[in-house]
């Protein structure tokens, strides 16, 4: 009688264990469903000193990278925030900034002129625009379930390391969002190969000829 209750008290002891082990209900089943590549709101903004004598070579040069960047990565308005007041030098230099970035490439009706509260009327003008940027999680702070375990889940922090990692490459982060939209297709070329194709002419291009002891004709 007191080996079957021992072995009863162990049966139970042992399903408690793996009752246990199977309640962890924090932990998705799987890698993907705890880490996912995912973006942040983020500003690229720089801030330009008020000068008499208007934009330096620098800051022309600032405008101009700031604009490609534009380019590449905004979307939106391209804010030009110039200090509240009426110094008339700060309001000049705003509209010789939107001069300068019109004149990069950024389209008038994108540049959105605004003022803001600065410490003086001579502060620095803003430009900038928001944009997003990928999560990159910190994979050392994340929990870890080290040793045994006797369930059929994930080792918690399984995987943080290659979202990290993907999270840092991409080059643009709007791709996590969705894909891109495609360019219209150039259907010229298609027709005239389907077209060659239905005439039981050769579809592809002429060969170049040969010459004797070259490969193909060189380009000039």
């Amino acid at each position: 009688m007191r080996i079957l209750l021992l072995t009863l008290s162990a049966a139970a002891v042992t399903l408690g264990a793996c009752a246990s082990s199977l309640s962890n209900d924090d932990a998705p089943m799987t890698p993907l469903s705890r880490y996912s590549l995912q973006v942040e709101p983020g500003l690229d903004r720089i801030a330009l000193a008020v000068h008499d004598g208007g934009l330096s070579a620098n800051q022309q040069a600032a405008l101009r990278d700031l604009a490609r960047r534009y380019a590449n990565d905004g979307s939106g308005p391209l804010k030009v925030e110039v200090p509240a007041g009426d110094d008339p030098v700060s309001g000049q230099q705003g509209w010789a900034i939107r001069t300068a970035l019109a004149a990069a490439g950024v389209p008038e009706q994108n540049i959105q002129m605004a003022s803001y509260y600065g410490p003086d009327a001579k502060a620095p003008v803003l430009a900038g625009f928001e944009t997003v940027r990928a999560v990159v999680t910190n994979c050392s702070l994340e929990r870890r379930t080290p040793g045994a375990h006797f369930s059929n889940q994930s080792s918690l922090g399984l995987g943080c390391a290659i979202t990290a990692n993907m999270a840092a490459q991409i080059a643009n982060p709007r791709d996590i969002q969705g894909a891109r939209a495609f360019a219209p297709l150039d259907s010229g070329r298609s027709a005239v190969v389907f077209a060659n194709y239905r005439a039981g002419s050769m579809t592809s291009a002429a060969p170049e000829p040969l010459v004797e002891g070259q490969v193909a004709q060189a380009v000039e």
